[in-house]
């Protein structure tokens, strides 16, 4: 067998297969290999064990998407685990899942926070914020101060005359927001959260639902964000977004102060804030 020919996706279940603890999962009895055996993944991925051996063996041609899924879930995958069994299994990526965990790692928190005098959030698909740092909450809006459900960059630009009322460009910020917002959507895949988000702000906002209908579509990328803040005045950002690596369903968006003056109105901001909730 050549390198070409290698079963990567066999050697990848295989391998993953004899990591678990067969206690784990309630099974039981004496065995001669470490993990599991391969009726018991084929089980818990509800597939035959005939067509799961073929898999490990590199018989019967690739297993569809929803095989993988399956397979990932019973071999309790990470997501970079689960990416990279799509990507040995039929050669693309996975679907990204969207996600109901609003939690982030200590670590991931402790990097926004070292971003002092740059604002930084992380957001879903659904463009729900679910982490910022201080210099977010100077600059942007103080998150904790909201619930959960305002915490939706989306309801804020099109349901709250304060939010529209800041923005410079509110159209061209709006418009960008709504085709990022699809484009995520249709990587997701549309689930209930993003149908009933969609629902609520085309029922409430004639603007939304007229851009939705639009269909544009863009990857969040960069630009440059103006706003109008009640302290600072006039204050210019370049946002970036990034992917949080084995989060893929969520983005970090940073935004870092366009010029020195802007630096210097972001260096103020943040100081008063730190200073009137010391």
């Amino acid at each position: 067998m050549t390198l070409n020919e290698t079963n990567h996706l066999g050697a990848f279940l295989k391998d993953r297969r004899t990591r678990l603890d067969p206690m784990a999962f309630g099974f039981s009895g004496r065995r001669r290999t470490p993990g599991l055996r391969r009726e018991e993944v084929a089980g818990r991925a509800n597939i035959s064990t005939t067509w799961y051996t073929w898999l490990e063996q590199g018989r019967g041609g690739p297993p569809s998407p929803r095989v993988l899924e399956s397979l990932a879930d019973a071999l309790m995958l990470t997501e970079v685990e689960r990416e990279h069994l799509f990507l040995v299994g039929i050669g693309k990526l996975p679907r990204t899942r969207s996600t109901s965990k609003d939690a982030i790692t200590p670590r991931i928190q402790r990097f926004l926070d070292a971003l002092t005098f740059i604002p930084a959030i992380i957001t879903t698909p659904q463009w729900d914020i679910i982490a910022w740092n201080d210099a977010a909450r100077a600059a942007l809006t103080d998150y904790p101060a909201l619930s959960k459900a305002e915490r939706n960059v989306l309801r804020r630009m099109f349901l709250d005359p304060k939010t529209r009322a800041a923005q410079e460009d509110w159209e061209s910020i709006a418009r960008y927001l709504v085709a990022t917002f699809r484009a995520a959507t249709a990587r997701a895949g549309e689930d209930s959260l993003a149908a009933k988000l969609i629902s609520e702000l085309s029922a409430k906002s004639a603007d939304f639902a007229a851009m939705w209908s639009d269909n544009d579509v863009q990857s969040t990328g960069e630009g440059i964000k103006r706003l109008q803040h009640p302290s600072a005045g006039a204050i210019a950002f370049e946002f970036s977004s990034f992917a949080v690596d084995g989060r893929p369903d969520l983005k970090l968006v940073t935004y870092n102060p366009a010029t020195g003056k802007d630096a210097e109105k972001m260096q103020k901001l943040y100081r008063r804030f730190k200073s009137d909730n010391s």
